[in-house]
């Protein structure tokens, strides 16, 4: 039996959950699905241009209404509809301000990336500039970092083939330098923690194509191969005679644990300084989210959970939950459903208000390129859980558009 039923208009009631066959823009409600909550909701309703509406059985409610309740007068639902018509215009503004700042930080975000394949190409035949341009770089994020109000973690666009090494030592970047802005480092500890995690995975350049492709299970010979990556990536920094040699250990040490379990040297927590013990950390996280060879990625919300379970006696702690509450319950790139019953992805998580990501909906009568992104703390929602992109039906999949990749950017709740 289907769980959508057509019925007329009369038939509905409180603890309805309806489906209008409108346009979006022809009705006063923020959403085209949604519970009726209230008589007043109902009477608007009945107002609509409408012989029939769509209910979906498995979200109703069977909702007991006083029958000798007064029923509202015309002119208290013409007010409603005006009122609502008002704020879902004021809301619309609000949803347009939210993509312009998205829009910006994209913008950003790819001249950052481009710059990235830039320093990449320059770093063997010009050492010495790709170094200048990366740290003139981490130099402007860590200023903007710093001087910024109300920053807001943006969800990006999913890598280009072949330019994963590009999308997640930027990633990495980013989330070590907000990371170590939330823990109170300096200006110059965290321009070096940046400009050290641009570079953490240059030894993969040493790495050959065909390996790093390879399809099957790696031997344990390319598997001790590969564990040099970190080494050989020192060793390519060096040849630039301006790298910052306080910042070689970072990359020698990104997959080395406090425990000894890591690589390549086996080092433990005492030989591993703070910055060195939070680029493995966020690296650890990206790596879950985008393995190499045919492992299953992980969500967001899941790898957090994970990394916090799992790696207890191997990365620093402190630096761990620095991350997660940066990142929030429900990081970007996130698929959630809300207590309305809607699916939705998160976009963005203001660092100030975590609990209250800002949400892309999906919505049948709205189209892709005009979603509401909502703020969860206006529209009075919460969030019921998280699930697997894959648990989504695939018209819901395809218009929201969960990321193979998740990319985070910053930008400012002004923009």
């Amino acid at each position: 039996m289907s769980k959508i039923k057509k019925i007329p208009v009369g038939q509905l009631k409180v603890g309805s959950y309806v489906q209008l066959p409108l346009s979006w823009k022809d009705h006063p409600f923020l959403f085209s699905n949604f519970k009726i909550k209230q008589a007043a909701q109902l009477a608007l309703i009945k107002k609509l241009p409408l012989d029939h509406v769509y209910i979906n059985l498995e979200k109703c409610e069977d909702i007991e209404i006083e029958q000798d309740l007064p029923q509202p007068e015309a002119q208290e639902i013409n007010d409603l509809s005006k009122s609502m018509h008002d704020e879902k215009a004021a809301r619309i503004e609000a949803f347009k301000k939210m993509r312009r700042s998205l829009t910006k930080t994209e913008k950003n975000f790819d001249r950052s990336i481009a710059k990235m394949r830039s320093l990449i190409t320059k770093l063997r035949s010009r050492p010495l500039t790709a170094v200048t341009e990366a740290q003139d770089l981490i130099h402007d994020i860590t200023n903007q970092l710093l001087s910024s109000d109300n920053l807001v973690l943006h969800l990006m666009g999913d890598a280009k083939n072949d330019e994963g090494i590009y999308y997640h030592s930027l990633n990495v970047a980013v989330l070590s330098m907000l990371v170590a802005k939330e823990l109170k480092w300096s200006q110059e500890e965290i321009e070096n923690v940046g400009l050290a995690a641009l570079f953490h995975d240059i030894g993969m350049l040493k790495v050959p194509s065909q390996l790093l492709r390879k399809q099957t299970a790696l031997t344990t010979a390319e598997i001790n191969f590969m564990k040099q990556h970190p080494s050989m990536g020192a060793d390519l920094a060096k040849l630039a005679e301006n790298f910052p040699e306080k910042a070689l250990p970072l990359i020698q040490n990104h997959h080395e644990f406090l425990d000894g379990t890591g690589y390549p040297k086996g080092l433990k927590k005492d030989q591993l300084d703070p910055s060195s013990q939070l680029i493995a950390v966020i690296n650890q996280y990206d790596e879950l989210c985008h393995p190499n060879q045919n492992i299953k990625a992980r969500t967001p919300y899941s790898a957090l959970g994970y990394l916090f379970k799992n790696f207890k006696e191997q990365l620093n702690q402190e630096h761990v939950g620095q991350m997660i509450k940066m990142l929030g319950v429900y990081p970007p790139g996130s698929v959630v459903e809300l207590s309305s019953g809607q699916f939705g992805i998160v976009m963005g998580v203001n660092l100030d208000k975590l609990l209250l990501p800002k949400i892309m909906v999906y919505d049948t009568m709205v189209p892709k390129e005009q979603a509401p992104i909502i703020d969860l703390e206006s529209e009075n929602l919460s969030i019921v859980r998280c699930l697997p992109p894959a648990a989504l039906p695939e018209k819901i999949f395809k218009y929201l558009n969960p990321r193979e990749r998740v990319n985070y950017f910053f930008g400012s709740e002004s923009n």
